[in-house]
């Protein structure tokens, strides 16, 4: 209130009408407190790849995602942050709980789910596939540099005309011969491929028509070619290769020793399947707190649009995924740890975690109207990236037929 002695514009007047505003919280995606269950030494080295992931990644990520191409000289950073083979022990690995590995991916697809992808197909399906099917001996010669990012690996599965499919109708085939294998066929969709040093590549033996794993040296092998996969619209920091296998041969020595038919590779699956959960709900987070953001500061009717009854619905409904995600996601390596994961366990995860980082993601773009397509607003990247974790380790209906043979009793699968 003023008095006819006290202007409206004078500094007193200021003081006793106007109040600071209060400032607004700042994006928490952790509403149920989960990374409490972590353990304290566990915890810290999740707040130091948060802290890389926003000080280094974040700056630049954006650039690169636009350009198509994959940020070379953050790796000597990656290295020296120590998460190299992270929930794989022993062998120069990170090592730690698989809750860890999960809370890791979650953190880096937070910022980047390209970035987190790169680390899924290096560590969980190239060093997975060693750590699960290789021989003692090649664990020791090959998980250590892995762990050091020395040596990058993919993931050589799906095929041109084969991707749900793998398990019995692999095209790409092995042919002993002594010591030797022989390999012919394709991969296609491989992350890392067009620039890795160690192809884990699954064939169908001639022989017994059983699906076996082969540690390939991609840039010694001869035979062995790959073509980077242009135009993509998602993850498009990975680099996806379309890989051409012509008679290349291979050492005994270099076929995982465990990796015998289709079902050791599943073990390999189900892990991998448990991580893209993790990074799915990774991937909601970081739009979720992107769109929070932006609602906090654009104004629309001389206020911020994050005091509009749907924009808050629209938030509320997006947290809601994000934490439903997380419990599911915590439980499942609580079940892990319990000796009770199942495949059905992993694929139920999958399926609902993708399928609600996909409302999440759109929901976040919605709140940011035409702004939502624009990449330098972030969200536009992690609504496309999430198109291809929806797909990749096995489609929604597969992870659904999975969980309802499990539930039935009864195989739907041909």
């Amino acid at each position: 209130m003023t008095t006819a002695t006290q202007p409206i514009d004078s500094p007193t007047a200021a003081k006793s009408t106007l109040k600071k505003p209060k400032p607004l919280p700042a994006p928490n995606t952790d509403f149920y407190e989960l990374y409490g269950t972590l353990k304290p030494e566990e915890l810290a080295v999740v707040k130091r790849v948060r802290e890389f992931m926003e000080s280094k990644v974040a700056p630049v990520i954006t650039k690169y995602w636009v350009e198509d191409s994959f940020p070379f000289e953050l790796l000597p950073a990656v290295t020296e942050l120590g998460i190299g083979g992270v929930g794989l022990n022993g062998y120069g690995c990170a090592g730690g709980s698989l809750a860890l590995l999960g809370f890791v991916q979650m953190e880096i697809a937070r910022v980047d789910p390209s970035f987190a992808t790169f680390m899924g197909v290096h560590v969980g399906l190239a060093m997975g596939s060693i750590y699960i099917d290789g021989a003692e001996e090649q664990k020791q010669k090959w998980l250590p540099p892995m762990a050091r990012l020395e040596k990058i690996g993919c993931f050589g599965l799906t095929e041109p005309l084969v991707g749900s499919g793998a398990s019995g109708g692999l095209t790409t085939t092995a042919k002993r011969e002594g010591d030797t294998w022989i390999l012919n066929g394709e991969k296609r969709w491989i992350g890392n491929a067009t620039w890795c040093d160690v192809s884990i590549i699954w064939a169908r033996d001639l022989a017994d028509n059983q699906v076996k794993g082969f540690i390939v040296e991609n840039k010694t092998t001869p035979g062995f070619s790959v073509n980077k996969i242009e135009n993509k619209i998602a993850l498009k920091v990975v680099q996806n290769g379309h890989i051409t296998l012509k008679d290349v041969r291979v050492p005994e020595a270099n076929r995982l020793q465990g990796g015998n038919s289709f079902r050791d590779t599943a073990k390999v699956l189900k892990m991998t399947r448990y991580a893209v959960a993790w990074m799915a709900t990774g991937c909601a987070m970081g739009a979720y707190e992107a769109a929070l953001k932006y609602t906090q500061e654009r104004s629309q009717f001389g206020k911020p649009i994050a005091s509009f009854q749907l924009v808050q619905d629209l938030l509320a409904r997006m947290i809601s995924n994000i934490t439903a995600s997380q419990c599911l996601i915590v439980r499942q390596a609580q079940l892990f740890d319990e000796g009770k994961l199942t495949d059905a366990h992993a694929a139920l995860a999958k399926a609902f975690c993708t399928s609600k980082c996909r409302e999440t993601v759109a929901w976040a773009r919605e709140a940011l109207g035409g702004n939502g397509i624009v990449a330098d607003y972030k969200v536009a990247r992690f609504f496309t990236d999430c198109e291809a974790l929806y797909s990749y380790e096995g489609t929604f209906q597969m992870q659904n037929l999975i969980v309802g043979k499990e539930i039935t009793g009864l195989s739907a699968f041909i």
